[in-house]
């Protein structure tokens, strides 16, 4: 009988807030503290290099034809993730140093796209290798405002030492039909990413870990308007209209009878581990199984598109670089 247990680790950190090589190093820095409290993976908040967009709410963000909202636009883009120019370097070489699973959200620009970003949650393997690269299907509110809609081309779990790994971006988690997407592949280990608060995290992460009889981690981020860095454009009149404090947390982790492993953090930065074990997983999944014994497939299916949308189509087959 195959027997797998792992050592997990919510990480919740502030981020240095749209900076990206500060924040890179940063989660650097976390990656090596969770390797050397034995953890195996680690997770990390939705958004979190280089940041949430807090302003947005804020400062009249849907002024059309705002200077200023163009200005923090434009600096929100040059400071996100370009994964092809390499952008991920150190944090893949970090997962690979430690021999540790990293889940992350990004800010991700796909030169591609344009100067469009997406919120992004990536899966580096402890190989160091991106396994997989999943875009937000649906900004939430204001995140319209700078987030482009993303696909399904990374609604994807990964097979490693015995577990089913999948992450979601924040509100995602609440779509039924992308949470059944993650359980009909059969996920056993999900990651929930979230910008910063407990209101997100406290009901839903034991409500996802009973539905899907599958561990459940919500990790999220912090930032106090105190922790601005002084260089960001137009820092004063950030510093006056953002409210003392954007995130406050909230990572936990559940067992997949729902009760907590880890419960709720607020208001610190803190590595929040727990010892897993697939034996009650499957112990769980006795009376209830979502896409397995308790599935109806001759009733009701559901269909993914997994394929990555460019908006063209080119006759000679390639794309542009």
């Amino acid at each position: 009988m195959t027997h797998s247990t792992l050592r997990i680790a919510a990480a919740q950190i502030a981020p240095v807030w749209l900076d990206r090589a500060a924040t890179t190093a940063k989660i650097v820095e976390w990656i090596g503290r969770a390797a050397g409290e034995g953890a195996q993976l680690v997770a990390f908040g939705e958004a979190l290099l280089p940041g949430y967009p807090f302003w947005v709410e804020h400062t009249d963000g849907a002024r059309f034809e705002s200077a200023l909202q163009k200005t923090w636009f434009a600096h929100y883009v040059d400071q996100a993730v370009d994964i092809e120019a390499g952008d991920l370097r150190p944090l893949c070489a970090a997962a690979a140093e430690h021999a540790i699973w990293v889940t992350l959200g990004i800010i991700e620009r796909d030169r591609r796209r344009g100067q469009s970003v997406f919120c992004t949650a990536v899966q580096i393997d402890d190989g160091g290798t991106v396994r997989s690269v999943h875009r937000k299907l649906m900004p939430t509110h204001e995140e319209r405002l700078v987030w482009t809609p993303g696909d399904g081309h990374g609604l994807q779990v990964h097979d490693w030492r015995g577990w089913r790994v999948g992450a979601l971006n924040c509100w995602e988690n609440w779509m039924p039909l992308a949470r059944s997407a993650m359980y009909a592949q059969g996920e056993n280990l999900h990651v929930a990413l979230w910008p910063g608060s407990a209101r997100n995290t406290e009901q839903i992460t034991p409500f996802l870990a009973r539905e899907g009889r599958s561990v459940v981690m919500s990790v999220s981020g912090l930032l106090r308007a105190e922790e601005l860095p002084a260089d960001l454009p137009e820092h004063d009149r950030l510093r006056a209209a953002l409210p003392a404090v954007m995130a406050n947390g909230g990572s936990c982790i559940a067992g997949p009878d729902g009760q907590w492993l880890a419960s709720p953090c607020v208001d610190r930065e803190q590595l929040l581990l727990a010892e897993i074990d697939l034996q009650q997983v499957r112990a769980e999944r006795q009376s209830f199984d979502p896409f397995g014994h308790y599935a109806r497939p001759d009733v009701l299916e559901l269909s993914v598109d997994r394929r990555r949308r460019f908006g063209a189509g080119f006759a000679d087959g390639h794309l542009p670089d």
